[in-house]
């Protein structure tokens, strides 16, 4: 190569060597028209950044995994990795990358390189580029010596590297490798965060300070404050892949977490004083609670936040040296994407430092309510007042605010639930207890000598909502691949996505006739639906040419038109006729493990969508509507698995409903490849001219190896059009609130019915189809 641009410009010009090896990759890539334009814009960020010699080495790089068959995906994971680093101007860490990358391909295989190389951006997050080389040699050692298992550490590299060192991660790979002793499926188990010595190890954290250690210092601290022993309890550690909890009052104790994750030595003494300070400050200075009454998520969590603020500011007038405790922990900068969390906690900094600018609308109006609040600091009633206001102002701005993921900023001040009164009355809305679920679920009870009595509610808090992997030998026959949208570079990645089939397994057709004989009132609500709507009803037709009776209104129409000298309208008669349906729907059911969840009844969230299921199902096999049954569940792109339940031509008998009762929770929920293989088992299956898809969903789209998941919401949103498009209605049943953001997003407000009380769902399920029936 000769000569490279180094600057960006309109054109870039590029010269090669005759035989080097950009000049090859280049001739390549000319060739490969899906990954060419990335290539193209992956060169040119990095000719800004890299002379031509070190452009030619990277281009040897690329080539390297060329040769060893690392695949579409491995190339553009690379080339995304390259953008990543570019910024450091140092070349040698991108080639080490492809070296060692190369060197995982062989050994465990194209995907496993491909999900280091995904991994890659949350090692550096964790420990910065320094260690980066040794987080290679470390993925390295595993390739060689446990190839099965880079793929599953490499999807789990978030929680794996929660310790947040490089020897921690060290250890931990040494640890699975000698644990397993030669045994596959005990690394498997390691290395897939299975077994209790992996997710000890990851929940350890080195040089951590907790509750414990500093019980006594904090008591003393706080007494000191305020003048009132303090009454502290801690917590129950929290799952390792949730956002941090946060401290809580319940009555006159205040409860903290076990450790602050991540945060060691004198720093995370001082974050104990601090959350204990701020929760002392509540019960000293702002005894007042609250009414949930209707108030929205979105609007408790403000006046969660107007509270906070207004105790700190009394509290900072009697003890002014507060501001420097509490002050570090406020680190929201005005910038960034505007959603509610990122709102919320500009909102709290601009509240506790006035001299802190920010320029934006929503935060300038919270401060100017409160300030104009000032004389009344003393009055509660204010963090009411200005909290609904303002959470009417975000509700018009249609800011993305979910109440299950949602946790309070800055990280001292606690979860807000000791400020608000339930009134056994009047049971609040299921999504504004989401706000507080997590706080709730695993707290230990006070009883009345003061002994903790611990709180469990069914089997492994840790994995709620998230997909778990399940024996690899459970992976069924590839049938189809789709496409998937690449939200962060705006194209479509085509054959992204591979969709297997996975036969049904046979459970207890017992179970669902049982269910169905203990759901008698929904059921006979469905029968009385069903006779109102069956195949050949008679519907009377006016205005018509010929018929077997008058049409009244038509005849007075036509004898004011023969008064007015008009011509009238011959169509005087009424008729009736036999109207046959035209109908076929397909319900394609979520089967992820969060549908394992257990509800206060004792049964499970999937339990309720099978009774869901068989309801309609029995009414459709009443009316001859065609209809088809598919579960669907996933585990990485490379995995997403359809369970046939019933297709189209087959009948609705007792072998079906005991596929019915043989699925089983699982996995995680890549709703866009479900919709797009839904889309097309309708077309080539059904020849109604009309088309109904419903999807009955627990939470919004994840999987394991997607760390955003606006990304599959996104990629859910564009199958959903594209099914419209063909014809085809698609519509989304979400159960709960895990889903109510993104669920209306994806589907379309029109196209979402939300059951918040999973219960309910037999009866609005068979609702929803009887009304879609009749347009």
């Amino acid at each position: 190569m000769r000569s490279v641009s180094a600057r960006p410009s309109a054109t870039l010009q590029v010269l090669f060597e005759p035989e080097g090896d950009a000049r090859r990759l280049h001739l390549i890539m000319r060739q490969r028209d899906a990954l060419r334009p990335l290539f193209l814009a992956t060169w040119e960020a990095l000719s800004r950044q890299f002379d031509a010699a070190e452009l030619e080495t990277w281009a040897g790089a690329v080539l390297e995994l060329v040769n060893v068959n690392a695949g579409p995906a491995c190339l553009i994971a690379y080339w995304e990795a390259s953008r990543d680093a570019a910024s450091t101007r140092e070349i040698a860490p991108l080639l080490g990358a492809a070296q060692i990358c190369a060197e995982i391909c062989r050994h465990a295989g194209a995907p496993a390189a491909t999900a280091s190389l995904n991994a890659l951006a949350i090692a550096r997050r964790s420990f910065g580029a320094a260690a980066l080389s040794r987080w290679w040699r470390a993925m390295e050692m595993l390739a060689r010596q446990a190839p099965e298992s880079v793929l599953p550490a490499a999807g789990r590299m978030g929680q794996i590297l929660l310790p947040g060192t490089i020897e921690a991660f060290e250890d931990f790979i040494t640890a699975g490798l000698r644990s397993a002793a030669g045994d596959r499926n005990r690394r498997l188990a390691f290395f897939s965060l299975q077994d209790d010595l992996a997710r000890r190890m990851i929940a350890r954290d080195p040089g951590g300070v907790g509750f414990p250690n500093v019980e006594a210092e904090v008591k003393a601290f706080t007494t000191a404050l305020w003048g009132e022993l303090p009454l502290l309890r801690g917590m129950a550690g929290d799952s390792m892949d949730k956002p941090q909890r946060r401290s809580t009052i319940s009555g006159p104790i205040i409860r903290l977490p076990e450790t602050y994750r991540g945060v060691r030595g004198d720093a995370a003494r001082g974050l104990f004083r601090a959350a204990t300070a701020h929760a002392q400050a509540h019960l000293v200075l702002g005894r007042a609670r609250f009414p949930i009454g209707t108030l929205k998520p979105l609007q408790v969590a403000l006046v969660n936040l107007i509270e906070d603020a207004r105790v700190e500011t009394l509290a900072m007038r009697a003890l002014p040296g507060l501001r420097r405790l509490w002050a570090p922990y406020h680190v929201a900068e005005p910038r960034g994407i505007a959603t509610a969390p990122v709102l919320l906690a500009r909102l709290a900094r601009a509240l506790f430092d006035p001299a802190h600018v920010d320029d934006d609308g929503f935060v300038a109006k919270g401060r100017a309510l409160f300030a104009a609040a000032l004389p009344r600091i003393e009055d509660s009633a204010i963090s009411r007042e200005i909290g609904t206001l303002l959470g009417n102002d975000l509700g018009q701005m249609r800011v993305q605010f979910n109440a299950r993921t949602y946790v309070v900023e800055p990280v001292y001040r606690d979860d807000g639930l000791g400020l608000w009164d339930f009134d056994e009355g009047a049971q609040p809305p299921d999504d504004v207890l989401d706000l507080f679920i997590d706080a709730m679920r695993v707290d230990a009870q006070e009883s009345a000598d003061g002994s903790n009595q611990q709180a469990e509610l069914g089997n492994a808090e840790a994995g709620i909502g998230r997909g778990r992997p399940v024996a690899p030998d459970d992976r069924g026959t590839v049938i189809a691949r789709y496409p998937e949208w690449d939200r962060v570079h705006g194209i479509e990645r085509p054959d992204w996505t591979v969709v297997r089939e996975v036969a049904a397994k046979s459970g207890d057709p017992h179970a669902i006739e049982d269910a169905l004989d203990g759901a008698g009132a929904v059921r006979n609500r469905v029968a009385r639906l069903v006779r109102g709507l069956r195949i050949g009803r008679i519907v009377r037709l006016k205005r018509q040419h010929d018929g077997h009776d008058l049409d009244v209104d038509a005849m007075l129409d036509a004898g004011i038109a023969l008064r007015s000298g008009q011509e009238p309208d011959p169509r005087v008669f009424r008729s009736s006729k036999s109207v046959h349906r035209d109908l076929s729907a397909l319900l394609l059911i979520d089967i992820s493990q969060s549908t394992c969840d257990r509800l206060p009844s004792g049964a499970t969230v999937l339990d309720i969508e099978r009774l869901a299921v068989a309801v309609l199902s029995e009414a459709m096999d009443q009316l001859g509507d065609p209809f088809g049954l598919l579960a669907f569940a996933s585990d990485g792109r490379e995995d997403i698995r359809m369970t046939s339940i019933k297709g189209f031509d087959e009948a609705y008998d007792r072998p079906c409903r005991a596929r019915l009762a043989g699925l089983s929770s699982g996995l995680s929920t890549r709703l866009g490849t479900a919709l797009r293989h839904a889309g097309n088992v309708m077309a080539t299956t059904t020849s109604t001219s009309r088309k109904l898809l419903i999807v009955l969903t627990d939470g919004e789209p994840s999987d394991i190896d997607v760390s955003d998941p606006l990304d599959l919401v996104e990629d859910a949103r564009r199958a959903a059009v594209d099914l419209r498009s063909r014809g085809i209605d698609a519509y989304g049943v979400v159960l709960g609130t895990a889903g109510i953001a993104s669920a209306p997003r994806i589907f379309g407000r029109s196209n979402t019915m939300l059951v918040p009380r999973v219960e309910n769902l037999p009866a609005r399920l068979s609702e929803l189809y009887f009304r879609l029936a009749r347009r």
